[in-house]
């Protein structure tokens, strides 16, 4: 065990750069905008505004479901918010999300235009909205929301929690890596019991709540967020990993899982998205 002990002082004050690590510059204990700066606004009525983190996968792979299985309207424009750079804290950004977290999108079928932010709620709306991949029956709905519920609740404890000190922490300390790791481990082992009997999340249907827990689940079974496979024995959660596996092959997620991408070879990005003709030039 760790020998380092900290004692909180009575009333905490904020220095700049206080949390430390890869974030520390974009971290701060305030909200409301820093820099003044409209979004863009493309053609289509969805404008959305996202990076390709476990977050913003989400819902572009949601929007490229929705399209490759003929729902036109979803068609959408897809701007990059750099949040190293602190675009999520322009007034533009702010004023579709106060919170200041990608993704955020506006949907101008709606007059006034409709403001959303909160992948999850973003996924459910749409979902509602085209009438697809979520279950019209009460026990279907209701247990594919259980599971994207879930996945809202959950996934702040891989990613702030083990995420944060396994892979972004300026110092490697023992007990909150053990911490979460048992977490996280505890919540692979929850989506394993849960496939072994389903092909999918809720069952045997595709669904907004396997869009939500692939790009942070999979992800990780499959070393593709904090190269931590190895350490966490991703390879024991079989049923998780014959998932994942599955989910990457559909057309859609190849497709969407490169939208606002930033980084990485240039056939594997697409920063911006505004038409599907757009796929082709990678």
């Amino acid at each position: 065990m760790s020998e380092n002990n900290y004692t909180p002082p009575k009333v905490w004050k904020w220095e700049e750069h206080t949390s430390g690590g890869r974030f520390a510059s974009i971290n701060r204990p305030i909200a409301g905008p820093t820099h003044e700066k409209d979004l863009p606004i493309g053609k289509h009525p969805l404008q959305l505004y996202s990076l390709a983190t476990p977050n913003g996968v989400k819902v572009t792979v949601l929007l490229e479901e929705l399209l490759e299985q003929g729902h036109n309207g979803a068609e959408y424009d897809a701007w990059p918010i750099s949040i190293l750079e602190g675009d999520q804290f322009s007034s533009g950004f702010v004023a579709v999300n106060p919170n200041s977290k990608i993704p955020a999108m506006m949907d101008h079928t709606q007059d006034p235009p409709l403001r959303l932010f909160e992948s999850g709620n973003i996924l459910l709306y749409l979902a509602e909205k085209f009438g697809d991949f979520l279950p019209s029956n009460i026990h279907g709905r209701t247990e594919t929301l259980s599971w994207l519920f879930w996945q809202m609740g959950m996934a702040p404890l891989l990613g702030g929690g083990f995420g944060h000190f396994y892979a972004y922490a300026p110092e490697s300390y023992e007990y909150p890596i053990n911490r979460f790791t048992m977490e996280v481990k505890r919540q692979l082992d929850v989506l394993n019991r849960q496939l072994a009997d389903n092909r999918y999340i809720a069952g045997d249907e595709y669904t907004i709540a396997d869009m939500a827990i692939w790009p942070w689940y999979g992800a990780l079974v499959k070393n593709k967020v904090y190269d931590a496979a190895e350490f966490l024995e991703a390879h024991s959660y079989t049923h998780v990993m014959r998932w994942a596996d599955e989910i990457a092959e559909r057309p859609a997620v190849k497709r969407g899982r490169l939208v606002n991408k930033t980084w990485g070879e240039e056939s594997t990005k697409l920063p911006e998205r505004h038409d599907a003709s757009d796929f082709s030039n990678l």
